[in-house]
């Protein structure tokens, strides 16, 4: 079965279906996993992601781990030894649920995406863009223009909750002993909160965010780093590296900053986007070899004395 659209057939995302080579039906909306190209016939999706796709996916998949990263040692802090456990947990309740999803969707039983080529803004809002041919009949003919790339990340969060809510629980239940009978199961009340955040995020903004996630992972990663350097009073590289989980949060601020890069450049030349990894470091080291004269009692001091 095939779908296309015909002459009189407005609108890019409507279209008609044809059997045995004879138009069927009404001017309509395209099946799922199906889009209009520039002659308005609708080809079936068999492409594949792009690199772009693929880091917008990683991005999205990342979103969840890193607030229950947050929240978990949040919520946690000196008082348990659970966090590294809950952490360790959080991490295999999302991979668990990228690879079912995955599984899931088409082609079903592999590892693979086929997917539509994302060429506008407006693929991912087609609910605004129903055709009206006399301007009283509208042609309702929202699709999923970008498939799968709209649907599957709410896939990929419904499963995060399932994983979360059949794991966490009973894991928090047995080794958070450090915490009280509240405070314990905080992280996961924090999630339950956050993933419908999330789930409007990805329904209302999708579009948006494809666009501009390489910039906001660089923007968010370079402020949550001079955020923490500065809460753990870290002024030289002998404060750096006096604890392990410094530089853990370090190297972590390191991979968003090149996965930042990466997603900006799309490695597209390789000649000259590669060095600009070399940038990675930059603003740690800038930190650090400037910190010492922003320190806030070296500046009270300095204007006491009238310098």
């Amino acid at each position: 079965m095939a779908v296309a659209m015909s002459s009189t057939c407005p609108g890019l995302y409507c279209g008609r279906i044809i059997i045995n080579e004879s138009i069927e039906g009404e001017c309509g909306v395209c099946p799922r996993g199906q889009r209009a190209d520039m002659q308005k016939i609708c080809q079936k999706c068999i492409g594949s992601p792009e690199l772009y796709d693929w880091l917008y996916l990683g991005f999205m998949a990342m979103l969840p781990l890193v607030l229950h990263w947050f929240f978990i040692e949040w919520y946690s802090g000196k008082k348990s030894s659970s966090a590294l456990f809950q952490h360790i947990t959080g991490l295999f309740e999302c991979t668990a649920a990228a690879i079912v999803t995955l599984l899931l969707n088409d082609p079903v039983g592999q590892l693979s995406v086929r997917s539509c080529e994302v060429k506008m803004l407006s693929d991912w809002y087609t609910m605004l863009y129903n055709p009206s041919p006399d301007y009283i009949t509208t042609l309702h003919c929202t699709q999923e223009a970008v498939f799968p790339l709209y649907t599957i990340v709410l896939i990929y969060y419904a499963f995060c909750l399932v994983f979360m809510m059949m794991l966490r629980p009973l894991l928090v239940k047995k080794i958070a002993c450090g915490l009280g009978k509240t405070d314990r199961f905080k992280s996961i009340y924090a999630a339950l909160y956050f993933f419908p955040i999330l789930t409007v995020l990805q329904a209302v903004g999708g579009g948006l965010l494809y666009y501009a996630f390489p910039y906001i992972i660089l923007v968010l990663s370079l402020v949550t780093l001079a955020v923490y350097m500065s809460a753990s009073e870290i002024q030289s590289f002998k404060n750096l590296v006096a604890k392990k989980k410094r530089l853990v949060v370090l190297f972590s601020h390191w991979l968003l900053h090149a996965y930042g890069i990466i997603s900006i450049s799309r490695l597209d030349k390789l000649g000259q986007d590669l060095p600009l990894l070399a940038l990675v470091p930059g603003p740690a080291l800038f930190y650090l070899l400037t910190a010492r004269f922003t320190e806030p009692n070296r500046i009270l001091s300095e204007g006491g004395n009238g310098h």
